[in-house]
C-alpha cells in the first residue's frame, strides 16, 4: 500500500468518530440545546415540548462526503412522564442509514417546593434501523465482496439511560444499543455487540440576569472496541428581551492513539481531536445554533472542517418553575 492510500484510510478512520456505530453517531450536536439526542432520561424533562433539526455536512467539495440529518420531538405527558421520536438519515460514501427511535421517560421529584430542582429521571428508547451498502461499483475489493448489487439490512436496538438534576448540576448516563438484534449485512460473522456507555455531566455558575456559565464533559467507550474519547465544553449564556443568546467550546480528544507512517518512512501516533466554536440564539419559541469543528493533527482528510446547523421551536411551554440556573430544564 503506498503512502497516499494510506493517509487516506488514516483520514477517512479518525475524522468520522463513528466507531463503526450503527444509529446515530454522537457529535457535538448535543450541545445546541439538545441533550435529548444522547440521553433518552431528558424526553420531557424541560418545561417545553421541542421539535429540533439538524443538518450536518463534511468536508465541502468532496464527493459523496458523510452527511448526517435528525429531526427530534420531546415533550411531557402528564406531571411525572415524557415521551420522544427521532428519525434520522445518515450518508457516509457507499454506506447509509436511515431510522427512528420512540422514547418512554419517567421523572421522580424529590423537591420540596416547584422552585427547588431536584430530579432523578429514566428512559428508554426502541429504535428500527436499515442499513444500506451500495456495492455497485466495487470491482476486486475484496474476495468476501460479490459487488455489483446494493445490500441492506434492517435491526432494532434499545436505549437506556438515567438522568440526576439538582439545581445547577446535572449528570446523565445512558447505554446506547444495550440490546440489539442480528444483522447480516456485511459478513455472516459480524458481530452484534454495537453497545456505546455515554457518560455526561455539567454546572451553570451566574445570575439569569448576567453572563452564566456552563462548564461540561462527556464521555464515551464502545464496548466491542475499547475506544475512548472525552469532550470538554464550555457554553456562555447571556439573558436578552425575549430570549437569550449564548456561545461555547468544544474540545474532543481521543483517549487511543492510531499509529501511521508518516512521510519520512517512520512511525508516529495521533490522537483523534478537534475543536468545536458553537453560537446560538433563542428568541421567543425559536433557537437557532450553527457549529463548526475543526480536526487537528498531522494526517486529515480534508481542511474544509464539519458544518452543523440546527434549528428548533419550542411548543407548549409551562413558566419556569425551578429558581436554578438549568438551561436544558427551564
Amino acid at each position: 500500500m503506498n503512502f497516499k492510500k494510506f493517509y487516506l484510510i488514516f483520514g477517512l478512520l479518525i475524522a468520522q468518530l463513528s466507531f463503526s456505530q450503527e444509529g446515530i453517531a454522537v457529535y457535538s450536536d448535543y450541545l445546541s440545546d439538545n441533550y435529548y439526542l444522547l440521553h433518552p432520561s431528558m424526553a420531557g424533562a424541560a418545561n417545553c415540548a421541542k421539535i429540533r433539526l439538524t443538518a450536518r455536512q463534511q468536508w465541502f467539495g468532496q464527493d459523496d462526503a458523510p452527511q448526517l440529518q435528525t429531526l427530534s420531538f420531546n415533550g411531557s405527558v402528564g406531571p411525572q412522564s415524557g415521551i420522544g421520536i427521532i428519525a434520522f438519515n445518515d450518508k457516509n460514501g457507499y454506506h447509509s442509514q436511515t431510522g427512528a427511535k420512540l422514547t418512554y421517560a419517567h421523572h421522580i421529584r424529590f423537591s420540596r417546593s416547584d422552585y427547588d430542582l431536584n430530579q432523578l429521571s429514566f428512559g428508554m428508547s426502541a429504535g428500527l434501523v436499515q442499513s444500506r451498502l451500495d456495492e455497485t461499483e466495487f470491482e476486486d475489493f475484496d474476495p468476501i465482496v460479490e459487488g455489483g448489487m446494493k445490500q441492506k439490512d434492517s435491526y432494532f436496538n434499545i436505549d437506556i439511560g438515567a438522568s440526576y438534576h439538582y439545581l445547577d448540576f446535572y449528570t446523565h448516563f445512558t447505554v446506547k444499543n444495550a440490546i440489539a438484534s442480528k444483522r447480516d449485512l456485511y459478513t455472516d460473522i459480524e458481530s452484534d455487540n454495537l453497545k456505546k456507555y455515554i457518560f455526561s455531566m455539567g454546572y451553570v455558575f451566574g445570575f439569569q440576569d448576567a453572563l452564566q456559565w456552563e462548564p461540561s464533559i462527556m464521555f464515551q467507550a464502545v464496548d466491542e472496541t475499547k475506544e475512548k474519547t472525552i469532550d470538554i465544553n464550555l457554553k456562555l449564556y447571556k439573558e436578552i428581551d425575549s430570549g437569550r443568546v449564548w456561545g461555547g467550546l468544544s474540545y474532543r480528544r481521543s483517549l487511543d492513539g492510531a499509529q501511521y507512517v508518516d512521510s519520512n518512512g517512520g512511525a508516529a501516533d495521533q490522537n483523534l481531536q478537534y475543536f468545536t466554536p458553537i453560537i446560538g440564539i433563542n428568541y421567543n419559541n425559536f433557537m437557532i445554533s450553527y457549529t463548526y469543528s475543526y480536526l487537528t493533527g498531522d494526517v486529515k482528510f480534508d481542511n474544509s472542517g464539519f458544518h452543523q446547523l440546527t434549528l428548533g421551536v419550542n411548543l407548549f411551554c409551562k413558566r419556569e418553575k425551578y429558581d436554578c440556573n438549568c438551561p436544558a430544564v427551564n
